[in-house]
């Protein structure tokens, strides 16, 4: 368990930044993320240190480097692979992974077909609501 709910182990900063346990522990070594020992002796990363480097991780992305997306009002943008497109005659449900993320959208059978979206398709989610719900696990 965490040491407080801000506070993150090794192995769950590693899961959350999408790298190995051992990279976490040489940035620590390099210095470019502090480890602190809890009360239980296990190292734990605080949460606002792991979000700044998340935060600069993604700046640094080269997938974002390499498919930079379209200028648009919509700030929530997730870049994956389609993985299936389901379509009757008038919808479409398009799912795609983005990491380990699993995005669907529901669609206009015609928007898929002039998308060409089918497995395989390298596309970008855009995300505008004015609702998010953000839960803690």
């Amino acid at each position: 368990m965490r040491e407080k709910m801000t506070d993150f182990t090794v192995k769950e900063a590693a899961t959350l930044l999408g790298v190995s346990d051992d990279t976490v522990r040489r940035w620590a070594d390099g210095g470019r993320l502090a480890l602190k020992a809890g009360a239980n002796g296990r190292s734990h990363v605080e949460g606002v240190e792991l979000a700044a480097l998340a935060q600069e991780l993604a700046a640094e992305s080269e997938l974002a480097a390499a498919f930079p997306t379209s200028r648009a009002s919509a700030r929530n943008r997730i870049t994956g692979i389609v993985t299936k497109v389901t379509k009757d005659r008038v919808m479409a449900q398009v799912e795609m992974q983005a990491g380990p993320f699993r995005i669907v959208s529901l669609m206009s059978a015609e928007a898929a077909d002039e998308l060409g979206l089918t497995p395989g398709t390298l596309a970008v989610a855009s995300v505008k609501a004015t609702t998010v719900v953000v839960e803690l696990p």
